[in-house]
């Protein structure tokens, strides 16, 4: 994976010192979008408003080119408080509520969609909205299944939408050097990449819990949160934080962070369009070593440095890790020299990228292709994990050879009428 053209660590300094003047340029002029008319703001549509969607919902709120006209939740008080939060920055009474998903995305006046529900809801309002000629800024991760995900990557390509994956560390200054370092030929050929998951139990359970008395269809609307899930009574538990480590609504802890993480080393790698091949289970924390077809080593697993969801990408030259707390370590030492990034990991750039391209009709940095082969190696991994062996996977055909327990797990049965 070593660049065509080679570079010394002297031109790599001066090429990403001139890289990281012109990201800085781009956040600039990204958070000063010009006053915009009324009738020629990009208008957006906020599906699944809680702790992520609201901050999500805030970073649209910010620029004066956006206009949310509505806001849609199946929890009613998650609902009134985004409408207020959206009347209030508009000093209006205006934002318009819906329960159902359906409803807001028929909306002729609605350009975009805002998508931050669950993860079990993701893909099929992402294809919805696709179908109806929204462009989607979707949270991660992508989908609960390889099928679901393969589906949004195929309805954005066919409906010519602009999709962005909410994997905004596409757009976070630390990380992107990272990755300019290791696309530049300034580590070597690389040979490892690492991807923290998110807590070491990646097991996954299926339990039904007990059932509670469902509420009123305008307080909770029970049937819409489950969408494409098995039917099951209702229990407050489930949307209230039990679903992430549920399999039928989330994949775990692989997903959880290595939507992220599994994704910058993809991007590190420049392998939006694959995936790696073999996935085994190295120990009994579930951590996975997966391999590229060119012999590249993906490892996930827990351990790594520098704050949560940290990478670390490893080459026959150097090295690279960061994460979170804008730490960059590299060796040699002198790569990451005088290089200071600020804290956390902010979602303006990447909204402001996704809103550019709105207007430009150019491709973001989250594709959904790229979306899908990220969480496809996810999947991946969990299915070797639950099966406990090591799974072949061929990227090209979307499959594992001759392996039919494995294939059936790239897909789930879904509920009518919310199938995709």
């Amino acid at each position: 994976m070593k660049s065509s053209s080679p570079i010394t660590r002297r031109s790599f300094m001066l090429q990403s010192a001139g890289a990281a003047g012109a990201f800085t340029l781009a956040h600039n002029l990204f958070a000063s979008a010009a006053q915009t008319p009324a009738s020629e703001r990009i208008t957006v549509g906020a599906i699944g408003i809680s702790g992520r969607g609201n901050y999500i919902l805030n970073a649209f709120l910010q620029y004066p080119d956006v206009q949310v006209v509505a806001v849609c939740d199946v929890i009613a008080n998650r609902r009134e408080a985004a409408k207020k939060m959206v009347d209030e920055r508009y000093g209006n009474q205006d934002c318009r509520t819906y329960i159902d998903m359906r409803e807001l995305i028929a909306q002729p006046d609605i350009d975009a969609v805002m998508i931050a529900t669950g993860d079990n809801n993701h893909s099929l309002i992402s294809v919805l909205a696709a179908r109806a000629g929204k462009d989607i800024y979707c949270e991660k991760p992508l989908s609960v299944t390889i099928a679901e995900s393969r589906a949004v990557a195929d309805a954005v390509r066919r409906h010519a939408r602009i999709f962005q994956c909410g994997t905004q560390r596409r757009n976070v200054g630390n990380f992107v050097f990272v990755r300019e370092l290791a696309r530049s030929g300034a580590l070597g050929n690389i040979h490892t990449v690492y991807a923290e998951k998110a807590w070491p139990d990646s097991k996954l359970q299926y339990k039904v819990l007990p059932e509670q008395p469902t509420p009123p269809y305008e307080e909770m609307a029970w049937d819409l949160w489950l969408g494409g899930a098995a039917w099951r009574p209702y229990n407050d538990q489930y949307p209230t934080g039990f679903w992430r480590s549920h399999g039928d609504f989330s994949g775990g802890s692989i997903t959880e962070w290595g939507s992220h993480t599994v994704d910058m080393c993809q991007w590190a790698l420049g392998a939006d369009d694959t995936s790696p091949v073999t996935y085994e289970a190295i120990n009994p924390q579930g951590d996975i070593e997966a391999v590229y077809e060119n012999g590249a080593k993906l490892i996930i697993k827990t351990g790594l440095r520098f704050g949560s969801c940290p990478v670390r990408i490893e080459g026959d030259e150097g090295w690279a890790e960061t994460g979170d707390d804008n730490i960059i370590e590299t060796y040699p030492a002198s790569l990451a020299s005088g290089r200071h990034f600020s804290g956390g990991y902010p979602a303006d750039n990447h909204v402001r990228e996704f809103l550019n391209c709105v207007k430009s009709r150019q491709q973001p940095r989250s594709t959904a292709e790229a979306a899908h082969r990220s969480i496809s190696a996810c999947h991946c991994a969990n299915i070797a994990v639950r099966l406990g062996r090591p799974v072949r996977w061929d990227p090209v055909k979307e499959e594992f050879p001759g392996d039919e327990a494995a294939n059936r797990m790239r897909s789930r049965a879904m509920r009518e009428p919310y199938m995709i």
